[in-house]
């Protein structure tokens, strides 16, 4: 007859056997069953192997319960795999026998040597392979003696004592009522059935009271007792001590059995250990409690702290450890201690299963003498203790961690000592669960801030140095103490050191210089962190380990790195002091900076060399010095629209055409970017080629006009003007010139007055034929000829435009300036005409005759 089940399902995921060893042990703890938990772990290890790594399918592992037996079953969807093959039956029998050299069928050949009886089943599409344990006998006895008491300490009571048996489910109501319950409180079954506990029981409130946590909460205690009120049906509070334990029915539904009597009558529940004297005094005077004194705490590390220095107070321990599960369970890290060197390093980890299965963490321990049987915990190693005192941590039957006590007098603890730890545990267990799961979430939140912060400074910038210099202070110090950017060469050239900091700045200078002398790390695999000996290594092999500089300086190091674009461009290095290593919820949060700040430095890098190709463009495109003509003062402002590309569609040139004549020209290419300077380009040289083979400035526009056309589809239309000037004798300077569709320039006269120094022709680029007229102009000495782009005349700010009136007014006040002085006062007024930055390209050329000197 089954008298308890319990079932799960794991999917075909590699945890899935490490989930399914959880599932069983702690069933299998949770029915009172430990003789049996190692073997059934094992088999079950094995089977789920099968089903979800060789078969590829969900397992289904089930628990059964019987009088005498334990049947655990354990379901695959793929029915066409081998039965195991015995030394009896020949390889080639049968091509369902499986290769006893091979993985496949190892599960069911263990089963044939540890199980009591076994098998397997097969239905459509299914099948289950299952094994029975037998149950160790039990010798009937006393689970608990003390000591005769005298009369005076024996429990008293005025009559018949009642004890309330009240079942809740897992929400809390009441399911069951048992007739004493209805003559202790006088609520009939039938009024209370359903209702919620909460509105029956009166919970003490304060420091010290159930563990300092709700009623709810401690309903989902595995054990719990202790003295609360019990509302009358008359209306009074009724003080009861109770005495409550979390069970799980045959269908695996939890639920919480409440035994009651009245205050005076507590002795009937009370344990044993807590309520008669016994051979062995406890120091406190009470059962152990590890929450006493304010437990309020939002701070884990405090809480554990608090509990281990407690733990060893009340058993009069020499040192105290506590250990909490990673994520997966798999592993155990120091989270606090006392008593034990500073070797032993908070936050080492090492595995909860040693293989030993009389070395269990997930049962109480008592080492009587470590020094004739040692544990192997690293954090006990060197540390001179004899006798070790070991708990688990248990919430819900989920292991959490472990606390061990250790003296350095062997035998010091026995197994009442065990039991007594072992309910502090029990109450303390869920105390730090509930603080761990605070900080986890503390945490996750803090590690989505950080990156969103970081992920918003590392795309402000496109600065290839300001980028480097980001990703080391995003580092340091909430990361790592000290980071280290490395960034390789091209053509596979080793990584080389970019950029390093530390958050003490007086150690950076000696940092860099050990790092200088250590070999670059390895670029390695595309993800995750990897440790790294070598600045270590460096400094013990360069005598600097009794550096001043240097002390404490080297503990853990690691690189992680940069890649982006699939392949790695860099290597991002963290350290932190000696005797600290890192926690892997940091180095998941570098994992994650790593891959932000991977990308934003090839970006930046890629704008780098975007930058460096547009510079040598307008180096190409521009004139390279201005000529200087005697007679006639030069000036140019340019500025092109777009952040990095600082070339665009207008241009400018001044050039010798022969000896005594000089071209110069100003233009504006339809459009901005790269695709506007390949015409920029084909414009400015073919006007100098053109003018030098002694064409007029008409002939040399038709020319340039031509060409453009034969550009096709990668043609600009341009507006254009060209001119050719001729410094004369007496002062004065002739200029010839055509103005193709481009803005007119401007004529100031010494006496403030602008007016207009030529006339609209058409632009070039779009038609074939051009009638293109030279105007002939003579400057006298004092006048300014303003030559300028759309991007200054269009200028706008909402509705307003600058255009050629205000130009002209702008340049009414530049009499008697110098050519530099106009360009410089013609830029101000434009970029102030609006609060926005010009989005268009800007030219500027000023000629300007001198005024010539007096005697």
């Amino acid at each position: 007859m089954v008298t308890a089940r319990a079932a799960a399902t794991f999917e075909p995921v590699g945890r899935s056997a490490s989930a399914a060893r959880s599932f069983v042990r702690d069933a299998l703890l949770g029915w009172g069953l430990p003789e049996i938990v190692d073997d059934a772990v094992v088999l079950v290890s094995e089977l789920v192997t099968n089903a979800v790594v060789h078969a590829g399918t969900a397992a289904e592992v089930c628990c059964l319960r019987e009088e005498e037996t334990v049947r655990i079953e354990v379901t695959d969807h793929h029915p066409e795999r081998g039965l195991p093959s015995f030394a009896d039956v020949p390889v080639t029998a049968s091509e369902r026998y499986a290769d006893p050299d091979g993985e496949g069928g190892r599960g069911l050949l263990m089963c044939s040597a540890l199980a009591e009886r076994w098998g397997v089943e097969y239905s459509a599409g299914r099948k289950t392979v299952w094994f029975r344990l037998a149950l160790p006998a039990h010798t009937t006895g006393t689970r608990y003696a003390v000591p005769a008491t005298p009369g005076s300490e024996l429990p008293s009571s005025a009559g018949p004592v009642h004890v309330a048996v009240v079942q809740l489910d897992d929400d809390g109501r009441v399911l069951a009522w048992n007739p004493d319950a209805e003559a202790l409180f006088q609520h009939p079954a039938d009024s209370v059935l359903g209702r919620p506990w909460a509105d029956l029981a009166v919970w003490p409130q304060g420091p010290g009271t159930g563990l300092g946590l709700g009623l709810a909460a401690t309903l989902r205690l595995a054990r719990w007792e202790g003295s609360y009120g019990l509302r009358h049906a008359d209306g009074r509070t009724v003080e009861v001590y109770g005495l409550q334990v979390r069970i799980r029915d045959t269908e695996g539904i939890p639920s919480t059995l409440c035994l009651l009597v009245l205050e005076p009558d507590r002795a009937v529940l009370r344990s044993p250990a807590r309520a008669l004297p016994g051979d062995k005094p406890d120091p406190t005077g009470s059962r152990l409690d590890l929450l006493a004194g304010p437990t309020a705490t939002d701070d884990l590390d405090t809480l554990l702290q608090r509990t281990v220095e407690r733990a060893r107070d009340l058993l009069d321990g020499d040192a105290a450890y506590l250990l909490l599960t990673t994520d997966d369970e798999t592993e155990f890290e120091v989270r606090a201690a006392t008593g034990l060197s500073s070797g032993h390093r908070h936050h080492s980890r090492f595995p909860v299963d040693t293989g030993n299965r009389y070395d269990s963490a997930r049962l109480p321990s008592v080492h009587e003498d470590l020094a004739t049987r040692p544990t192997g915990l690293p954090v006990l190693s060197d540390s001179g203790m004899r006798s070790l005192l070991t708990v688990p941590l248990k919430v819900e039957g989920r292991l959490i961690g472990s606390l061990g006590i250790a003296t350095a007098v062997p035998g010091r603890y026995d197994n009442e000592d065990a039991l007594r730890l072992q309910f502090a545990a029990d109450r303390v267990a869920l105390a730090i669960e509930s603080t761990r799961l605070t900080e986890l979430e503390r945490l996750r939140r803090g590690s989505l801030s950080f990156l969103v912060e970081a992920s918003d400074l590392l795309a402000g910038t496109l600065e290839h140095e300001q980028t480097l210099a980001l990703m080391a202070q995003m580092a340091v110090p909430t990361l790592a103490s000290w980071c280290a950017v490395y960034t390789n060469g091209d053509h596979g050239a080793p990584a080389s050191l970019a950029f390093v900091l530390h958050e003490d700045e007086d150690r950076i200078d000696p940092l860099r210089d050990l790092l200088d002398k250590t070999a670059a790390p390895d670029s390695g695999p595309t993800h995750g962190a990897r440790f790294w000996a070598a600045p270590a290594e460096a400094a013990r092999a360069g005598g600097l380990t009794e550096n001043p500089e240097l002390s404490g300086l080297l503990g853990e190091t690691v690189v992680l790195p940069l890649a982006a674009r699939n392949r790695v461009i860099g290597l991002l290095a963290l350290g932190v002091p000696a005797g600290v290593r890192f926690r892997q919820e940091i180095l998941e949060l570098a994992e994650d900076l790593s891959r932000r700040a991977a990308l934003a430095l090839d970006n930046s890098r890629l704008y780098s060399e975007r930058t460096a190709t547009s510079q040598a463009l307008q180096r190409s495109l521009l004139p390279p010095d201005l000529p200087e003509i005697p007679g006639v003062e030069v000036d140019v402002y340019y500025q092109a629209a777009g952040e990095g590309n600082e070339v665009g569609g207008d241009f400018y040139d001044l050039f010798t055409i022969r000896e005594g004549t000089y071209g110069f020209a100003i233009g504006d290419v339809c459009g901005t970017g790269p695709e506007a300077a390949s015409v920029t380009g084909l414009a400015r040289h073919s006007l100098r080629l053109l003018a030098r083979e002694g064409l007029d400035a008409p002939q040399v526009l038709s020319r340039l006009n031509a060409a453009i056309l034969d550009e096709g589809s990668r043609s600009r239309f341009l507006t254009l003007l060209y001119g050719e000037l001729t410094p004369r004798a007496d002062g004065s300077t002739e200029l010839s010139m055509v103005c193709a569709g481009h803005p007119l320039p401007l004529r100031l006269r010494t006496d403030g007055q602008v007016d207009r120094a030529a006339t609209p022709q058409p632009l070039l680029g779009v038609m074939e034929e051009l009638d293109l007229t030279a105007e002939h102009l003579v400057l006298a000495p004092g006048e300014v000829l303003l030559c300028v782009t759309d991007g200054v005349t269009e200028r706008r700010e909402g509705r307003r435009m600058l255009g050629d009136d205000g130009l002209a007014e702008v340049l009414t006040g530049c009499t008697g300036l110098t050519a530099g002085a106009v360009a410089l006062r013609v830029q101000r007024a434009v970029e102030r005409f609006a609060p926005e930055p010009p989005s268009d390209d800007m030219a500027i050329l000023t000629l300007r005759v001198p005024t010539q000197r007096q005697g």
